[in-house]
């Protein structure tokens, strides 16, 4: 599964200005992406879990280009090349985004009111770099689509405002797939969902995953959330992000059975009530317990652990140096004094 890369990110850094505006004062940043490092191999679904304001979504976005990197690498490796995805301009980068498609959080402002649901999943490849197609079987692949992902292919001419929230985020879904992409990029698609939809929809990109690699078609997942059982239920690996950086690192299972970051745990003891999602692997169950709000901002370079302030197990050696990266296994790491 793993042995080829589709997107490898190294160091990679993003920070914003803390204010906005003509007389805002310069050099007060947030981090919010730093110095993270990470890949996400052809036909797998990769997590980035943490709290709120914890640069996941940031770190989506560049890889996207809706921000710009202020450093680090993106390469986008595609047969037997591989494109500096911060390098690409114009005709380029569209032709990248039809190979990585975004799929937002609420559908409800992603999806324009004023279209039909044909509109909306046609629009993208009307303009495509692949150039005109033929309306009949433009329709006739909506129509597929939309069944597919579990709609009717009736619903081609009804609006967005007709459909629930759930079947909305179908409509999403089916949206990025159109373009045949190689990297599907799910941002929170499921926190704003009932919990009943929520397990329906997970059950969905599942399925989809799995007709499209049985059919030869490259289909990987960047799987974005704040709850990490239910990212431990559909990705293969998942990284946990604290202030802009990778806390840990490890396959789904795995991180279920033994995690060894506090934060880590304080995720886990956060979800365990949410039982309509079922369990990846056996019924041990992380058991820790804490809270889970949001990440404060990263505002100053921090000579120690970016999690010390909160960990019930903090030393003060955790507050003055940065610990290292720790391999329990050899596809498992944390930065962890303890």
């Amino acid at each position: 599964m793993m042995d080829k890369k589709l997107i490898s990110v190294a160091n990679l850094y993003k920070r914003f200005n803390l204010e906005a505006g003509f007389f805002a004062r310069q050099g007060n940043y947030v981090k919010a992406v730093n110095d993270v490092s990470f890949f996400i191999g052809r036909n797998e679904s990769y997590g980035l879990v943490g709290e709120s304001g914890s640069g996941k979504s940031t770190t989506a976005r560049l890889l996207v280009k809706m921000y710009e990197a202020d450093s680090g690498e993106i390469s986008f490796h595609e047969q037997d090349d591989s494109i500096n995805v911060r390098l690409l301009k114009g005709a380029s980068l569209k032709s990248y985004r039809e190979k990585v498609k975004y799929i937002f959080q609420d559908p409800a402002r992603s999806l324009n009111p004023r279209m039909s649901i044909y509109e909306i999943l046609t629009s993208g490849i009307k303009w495509s770099t692949a150039g005109a197609h033929d309306k009949k079987q433009l329709r006739d692949e909506a129509a597929s689509l939309l069944e597919e992902v579990g709609l009717s292919s009736m619903d081609l001419d009804r609006k967005p405002s007709e459909f629930s929230g759930g079947q909305r985020q179908r409509i999403s879904i089916a949206r990025g797939l159109m373009m045949k992409p190689k990297l599907l990029i799910c941002d929170e698609v499921v926190s704003a969902l009932d919990v009943s939809v929520q397990a329906q929809i997970l059950k969905l990109l599942i399925d989809l995953k799995e007709s499209r690699n049985k059919a030869g078609m490259d289909l990987s997942f960047l799987f974005i959330a704040h709850n990490l059982k239910v990212a431990s239920y559909f990705c293969d690996r998942i990284a946990v992000m604290y202030k802009g950086e990778i806390m840990e690192e490890a396959s789904a299972k795995d991180l279920w059975k033994e995690h060894y970051h506090p934060y880590t745990s304080l995720l886990f003891s956060s979800a365990i009530g949410n039982d309509s999602i079922p369990k990846p692997a056996d019924n041990t169950t992380p058991a820790e317990s804490a809270s889970v709000g949001s990440t404060p901002l990263s505002t100053a370079d921090s000579a120690g652990c970016s999690f010390a302030s909160r960990c019930p197990h903090a030393m003060e050696k955790c507050k003055i140096e940065k610990p290292e990266i720790k391999f329990p296994k050899d596809d498992h790491y944390f930065c962890c004094h303890l």
